[in-house]
């Protein structure tokens, strides 16, 4: 009897969205028959993909649009999506539970009818939707209660939650109200076996003696505008040995670039946008020291950023601010700013680091053994797996299973 899946991911395409892709593969390794219902881009237009062993549905999206109201219509557009779909994979090949991964909160609105079939509801929590909103807009208006109430709304329809770190797991509990033995953190760590440290290219140094590398999406609470601040305070301060590439693409990706311009750091900074696998990692295994300049806020404080498990798997050292599941994934790897004054406490921050090689080199070798021993994909495969376990437990029984695997 096959115990079949329905993960709705709109954040991002799969295979792009990497955790949602390594949660499918694992899930599939474990006997699991997966289908992916996720938004369809530039670099994904398949419709459907059977993509090693797992089928991917992607509908249609709407023009991205800036502001509030752009999100609630780009939102609205894709759940009308996935509801036709999710009926049309229902009737076409059947499924008992549906995970939906956020960010946004609204996926339950897909679920609700399917409950009622005895599917159950597993959330997989990537972002605190209300913290992010706070974070971009920094008012607690009538969005912002929106996102408290369709948060609340998510964890009362969730059979079991999957927390990213022990952070949301406490949100999960506590604002969620779910019960401990029903929430499981399932960290977003990388596998090294894929992951790993290519031979540095100097060419990337544009002829500087010193690499600083970033990876990640540029939106405004990611504080790009931070680090060309502190790119632009140690090029005053009479250091021209220092280069920064920014890997990544986003909505401030353009505004930033103008900002290269004006501040007149062509010789100093590059964003290259989005780049190919291998490129990625011959720019990261070239630098010298990595950064996360994500703004000090309390949605950065309890999120676990990717890139900074991604900076360790490489042996790079890090200077990040502050923050309570940033220092838990770093820990030793990592120098903290803490945010006093950003752009020069910041800049102090890298410019120690970067003067000190030995200090590089002990902290590159913690944060590498920390992932291969702690961190990476494969300590999470557990927890995932039991999370699953425990929501097929709380199916209707074996009659309904039966019923549901006898679709065509």
């Amino acid at each position: 009897m096959s115990k079949k899946i329905l993960i709705i991911v709109e954040n991002l395409p799969v295979p792009m969205d990497f955790r949602v892709w390594k949660e499918a593969r694992s899930l599939r390794d474990a006997g699991y028959e997966v289908v992916v219902l996720c938004p369809r881009s530039k670099s994904a237009k398949e419709g459907y993909e059977f993509l090693e062993g797992i089928h991917i549905y992607r509908h249609p999206v709407a023009k991205e649009r800036d502001g509030a109201w752009g999100y609630v219509r780009e939102y609205t557009f894709a759940l009308f999506w996935e509801f036709l779909y999710s009926w049309w994979i229902y009737l076409r090949r059947g499924f008992h539970v549906i995970q939906g991964c956020n960010p946004p909160d609204d996926i339950f609105l897909v679920a609700l009818p399917f409950k009622l079939f005895g599917v159950k509801y597993i959330f997989d929590h990537h972002d605190v939707n209300p913290e992010l909103y706070l974070s971009k807009y920094g008012k607690k208006n009538l969005f912002y209660k929106v996102q408290l109430w369709l948060e609340k709304c998510t964890f009362r329809c969730s059979d079991v939650v999957i927390s990213t770190n022990n952070s949301y797991r406490e949100i999960a509990m506590t604002r969620g109200g779910i019960r401990a033995e029903n929430v499981f953190v399932v960290r977003n760590g990388p596998s090294p076996e894929t992951f790993k440290a290519v031979p540095p290219n100097p060419a990337r140094k544009h002829g500087k003696r010193y690499l600083v590398g970033y990876v990640g999406v540029m939106n405004s609470q990611d504080g790009l505008d931070i680090l060309l601040a502190v790119a632009l305070r140690i090029k005053n301060s009479g250091r021209r040995d220092i280069y920064f590439t920014c890997v990544g693409g986003g909505p401030e990706l353009p505004s930033l670039r103008k900002m290269v311009q004006e501040q007149q750091l062509e010789d100093t900074v590059t964003f290259t946008g989005y780049v190919s696998d291998a490129e990625l990692l011959e720019i990261l295994s070239t630098a010298d020291v990595c950064v996360n300049p994500d703004r000090p806020c309390d949605m950065n404080s309890m999120s676990t950023m990717i890139k900074i498990m991604e900076y360790m798997a490489l042996g790079k050292p890090i200077v990040q601010f502050e923050g309570t599941e940033g220092r838990f994934s770093a820990q030793e790897a990592s120098l903290y700013s803490d945010g006093s004054d950003p752009a020069a406490h910041f800049a102090e921050k890298l410019l120690w680091l970067l003067d000190h090689p030995e200090e590089r080199e002990r902290m590159g070798q913690f944060g590498r053994q920390r992932i291969e021993k702690e961190l990476a994909w494969e300590y999470s495969v557990q927890n995932l797996l039991a999370a699953y376990e425990k929501a097929f437990s709380k199916t209707r029984g074996k009659r309904a299973l039966q019923a549901d695997s006898a679709k065509p």
